[in-house]
């Protein structure tokens, strides 16, 4: 996915439709000067609706707009017509699209089903005619409802990747490699830091008739969750996953406990429920490694998390892997 292709929020203004009023009439015709009430009521006006689109993987059909307005309902009518409704707006958005109150930060609805249409803002209800007033006591209203405001809002979307697996690693990993080494997806690669900008996708096929959705996102750094490098960006698509890959180059400067106490550390200053999904640990390039330093590191592995060495170059435990989470995510099921 091209990266200037690739938006996950936007700010839109959004407005409901105002209901309709309803009318004060009273019936008049050839040989009838005083006819009882027959004022109609009023339409209602049109809601704004979040509609899933399996289709869509990126918020970027709505990069440019800056409002989005329903109609209005049209007011009743004398003989007791009913004002038409408002037609309402159905956005179509991509699986993982949360919607916000870009004021209190309030979540008001998420679209994370394929069939799902929900109602973001509902459009006021139209007023009733004077008809609907009349009683044996009082056969004359002269009054009616006005209709009922719209809702309007300045409302956040953003997109947080569906994906069965997610990788967490910093940047030059490995994580484009490995995704490009388990499915068709290809990534950008490159020996330097944020090669990956924008979420990557692809599908893994661990066994015949097993496969699975895996996310390359953008690499983490210190301090992501303080918003530093890519940030919450990066943070919330990680919110989606149903099990985490953590990736950690068997090269690495830091000791691999290290490298992962800051990676769990991040993940749990952004939000501490991420800390409940199933995890693993890859060691990757072991194509660097001779048997005996590969021991060695093993001796230092975190505990309590299922490890395992790695190579997407040479193809060292990829099948392994696969079994592995694909074992994970079938536990988690």
């Amino acid at each position: 996915m091209a990266e200037q292709n690739f938006v996950d929020y936007v700010k839109i203004q959004f407005r409901s439709g105002k209901g309709g009023a309803g009318s004060v009439h009273f019936h008049r015709a050839a040989g009838i000067t005083k006819g009882g009430p027959d004022g109609g009521d009023g339409g209602d006006g049109g809601s704004i609706i979040l509609k899933a689109d399996p289709h869509e993987w990126t918020l970027l059909g709505l990069k440019y707009t800056k409002h989005i307005y329903a109609q209005d309902g049209k007011s009743g009518s004398g003989g007791l017509k009913t004002g038409s409704d408002g037609a309402g707006v159905v956005v179509p958005v991509p699986l993982g699209t949360v919607a916000k109150d870009a004021e209190t930060g309030e979540v008001l609805l998420e679209i994370t089903e394929p069939d799902d249409e929900k109602v973001l803002l509902p459009g006021g209800r139209g007023g009733k005619g004077n008809s609907f007033f009349k009683t044996s006591t009082h056969q004359t209203p002269r009054y009616a409802q006005p209709g009922e405001d719209g809702v309007e809002k300045w409302i956040v979307l953003e997109l947080k990747v569906l994906a069965d697996v997610g990788l967490v690693g910093f940047p030059n990993a490995g994580k484009s490699t490995l995704l490009a080494a388990v499915s068709a997806a290809k990534p950008k690669i490159g020996d330097y830091p944020f090669t990956t900008l924008v979420p990557q996708l692809g599908i893994v096929e661990a066994r015949p008739n097993q496969s699975f959705i895996m996310a390359d996102i953008p690499g983490i750094i210190e301090g992501a969750h303080e918003g530093r490098g890519i940030g919450h960006r990066f943070l919330r698509h990680i919110e989606r996953n149903s099990v985490l890959l953590f990736l950690i180059p068997g090269d690495t400067d830091r000791s691999i406990q290290a490298e992962y106490d800051i990676l769990l550390n991040e993940l749990h200053q952004f939000n501490p429920d991420l800390l409940d999904k199933p995890r693993l640990l890859a060691v990757s390039k072991a194509d660097l490694l001779d048997d005996d330093l590969e021991q060695m590191l093993r001796d230092t592995l975190p505990p309590g998390i299922p490890a395992i060495f790695i190579s997407a170059v040479t193809g060292k435990n990829i099948q392994r892997l696969k079994d592995m989470l694909w074992s994970a995510l079938n536990v988690r099921l």
